[in-house]
């Protein structure tokens, strides 16, 4: 397969997967752990999602426009510091994940055993808030939460930062649209921050030089453009949908690989 057109592959599964709830980490790990599609390197599946949050950048403009223009009305100066001091407890604690090297191996085990409970977790999640509307207030609490809930998926990959960084909003009381638009905007900072971090760890290591940019510029740009899709397409879907159909997608997906691995398929 020409390199290219696996890069496109790639790009279009960061894309349609990084604000799904199914983890778009998990789904690059998979192919390249099977060896369907060739092994990128970390750098390169950390900056293509960069991609995914031009689209985000794109979808919500007005909402972010609003934001910039109503500075002096309170609770926009509230909501902004919430969504900054959210990304400042993820952005400080994967510093200190990292120090540690507190991280499951980007193995197939770890992702499917992350994939398959994620999964139950979000049918127990739903199950609880079913019937339940919600509110559209961000607490402190959930702020908390929410930042927490990333750090764990940084720790399990297969996890799903926004699925489960949604997830924790609803379980706190926070409205399907509320806590997917928090997650959304949360990510922007998030992933960028990520994003800029392993090209400055990259150039500090020398490794920069051995990175094919062009194929990492496609990836991004591919990212970016499914990702505009996926993202326009769930804000209008979880106006009236659980996420209960991506929940029983991970168990299958998660057991699948699961039954491959331990009847001797990998390690």
């Amino acid at each position: 397969m020409p390199d290219w057109l696996a890069i496109i592959l790639l790009g279009i599964i960061e894309g349609v997967t990084e604000f799904l709830p199914i983890s778009s980490t998990g789904h690059l790990l998979i192919p390249q752990n099977l060896h369907w599609l060739p092994q990128k390197s970390d750098l390169f599946n950390v900056v293509i999602q960069s991609g995914a949050v031009l689209a985000v950048l794109a979808v919500f403009t007005q909402r972010l426009k609003h934001l910039a223009t109503t500075l002096g009305d309170a609770s926009t100066r509230d909501y902004l510091l919430k969504l900054f001091v959210a990304f400042f407890i993820t952005a400080v604690g994967g510093l200190l994940l990292k120090k540690l090297n507190v991280k499951l191996p980007e193995t197939i085990p770890p992702v499917a055993w992350a994939t398959l409970i994620g999964g139950v977790i979000i049918l127990v999640l739903e199950f609880l808030h079913k019937g339940k509307v919600g509110t559209a207030d961000i607490t402190w609490t959930v702020v908390v939460a929410v930042a927490l809930a990333q750090l764990l998926a940084a720790v399990f990959p297969g996890t799903s930062r926004s699925g489960a960084s949604i997830l924790m909003a609803l379980a706190f009381g926070v409205s399907r649209p509320a806590a997917t638009e928090f997650s959304f905007l949360l990510g922007i900072p998030t992933l960028m921050a990520a994003g800029a971090f392993k090209i400055l760890s990259a150039i500090k290591d020398g490794e920069a030089g051995n990175e094919d940019w062009g194929m990492v510029v496609l990836g991004t740009v591919v990212s970016a453009v499914f990702a505009f899709i996926v993202v326009k397409w769930l804000i209008r879907f979880v106006q009236g949908h659980t996420f209960n159909g991506f929940a029983w997608y991970r168990i299958a997906l998660g057991t699948a690989l699961l039954v491959w691995v331990y009847n001797g398929g990998g390690h």
